[in-house]
């Protein structure tokens, strides 16, 4: 097969790029032939350069809206399609999304369009949502199969657009193994705590730190991996909070399971998600983990089993599922335990590939749904 993947943005590695850089990379091992499309260059064409993901760069593709820079983006994008000639097109975020399905529709190729978190999930303000409802509806007119990473996005879907049941398919995000050398330890003391996430909208490190902060009495220390336009709100309120020596931010780590593998207790605090990766990395590292129960959260973690779930938001629940488990070794050690078998059983990216590639299979051949995806 010859797959185009289409991304909107190069400026910020988040989980919808990494998912495309490891998709594009598995389907060549495979023997198919593959180039990605992305808007601009940064660090995510970095990612693709070092995976050995061929790939090209769109001038005029951006996430901001912007009527001008869209109509050429799209014609951009058209342009390269007619000139690759793919046998489909695998379209991931919103505005990929919606310029990509318009320029298959023209030309008559397959797409497939993965939305990676909607609007309707909470994510921009009431009129944003509004608006990129609209749009999404819109776009639904140009036939496109749509595959969600989480059974929350796809009732998100199914609420937002005028999509057939059949047409909309869920294959939960996935990540690949790691040596034995990169398995964490709950049980040591003292507890060191990570989070992996970007200092941007819908995280919530804000209410992790005030959490913590009720919690000084306690010994840990807490890593924060990420970057983003709001680490520096944060870094001061760690420094108002007097927690700087105890609070370190690493920044952007381009592969996360060396931090993940030396510290006892995973946290994510945020609104609004869709599937997030980080969580099965630290699953996959075998550590216990404290989050946010909304999105597709719940589907990955189990309450008691794997983790310790909060309402988002709720700084006094957090600090209180972070308390049990700077507490108790045991526990730490069990959902720890619990969710490295959780992660080996469900989460392996190889199982992600193998369905995704049966999809393609699927769509080409025009045959029958897959069993099971019209959940």
């Amino acid at each position: 097969m010859r797959i185009l993947y289409v991304v909107t943005r190069a400026d910020a590695v988040g989980g919808a790029s990494i998912h495309v850089r490891d998709l594009a990379r598995e389907m060549r091992r495979r023997g198919h032939e593959v180039i990605v499309l992305v808007g601009g260059r940064g660090p995510v064409t970095e990612q693709f350069q070092a995976a050995g993901v061929p790939y090209r760069c769109l001038r005029r593709l951006r996430r901001a809206v912007h009527p001008i820079r869209d109509l050429l983006a799209a014609a951009e994008l058209l342009a390269a399609l007619r000139e690759w000639h793919p046998d489909l097109v695998s379209l991931h975020t919103a505005k990929a999304g919606w310029l990509g399905r318009w320029a298959c529709a023209r030309i008559g190729i397959p797409a497939l369009y993965t939305p990676h978190g909607l609007a309707a999930g909470g994510r921009f303000s009431p009129l944003a949502s509004r608006l990129f409802g609209l749009a999404e509806r819109w776009a639904a007119r140009w036939d496109a199969e749509i595959v969600c990473t989480s059974d929350y996005e796809r009732k998100l879907v199914m609420a937002a657009m005028p999509a057939r049941p059949e047409r909309v398919h869920v294959i939960h995000n996935g990540v690949q193994d790691v040596g034995r050398g990169l398995l964490a330890d709950p049980s040591r003391s003292p507890v060191r705590i990570v989070s992996v996430a970007r200092f941007e909208h819908p995280k919530d490190h804000q209410t992790l730190i005030r959490a913590l902060a009720g919690l000084r009495e306690l010994d840990w220390q807490l890593e924060l991996v990420g970057d983003g336009p709001l680490r520096g709100r944060i870094q001061r309120l760690t420094k108002e909070l007097e927690l700087s020596q105890r609070v370190h931010f690493l920044g952007y780590v381009a592969d996360p399971a060396e931090v993940l593998s030396r510290v006892q207790l995973f946290v994510l605090s945020t609104r609004s998600e869709s599937f997030p990766r980080s969580i099965l990395e630290a699953m996959r590292a075998g550590l216990p983990i404290v989050a946010s129960m909304v999105g597709g959260i719940p589907e990955a973690i189990e309450q008691e089993v794997t983790g310790l779930l909060t309402r988002p938001g709720d700084e006094v629940a957090l600090r209180a599922a972070l308390g049990r488990l700077l507490h108790d070794a045991g526990l730490r050690e069990r959902l720890g335990r619990q969710a490295r078998k959780q992660y080996e059983a469900r989460f392996r990216f190889e199982g992600v590939a193998a369905e995704t590639e049966a999809l393609y299979v699927t769509v080409l051949s025009g045959r029958a749904i897959l069993p099971g995806a019209g959940r």
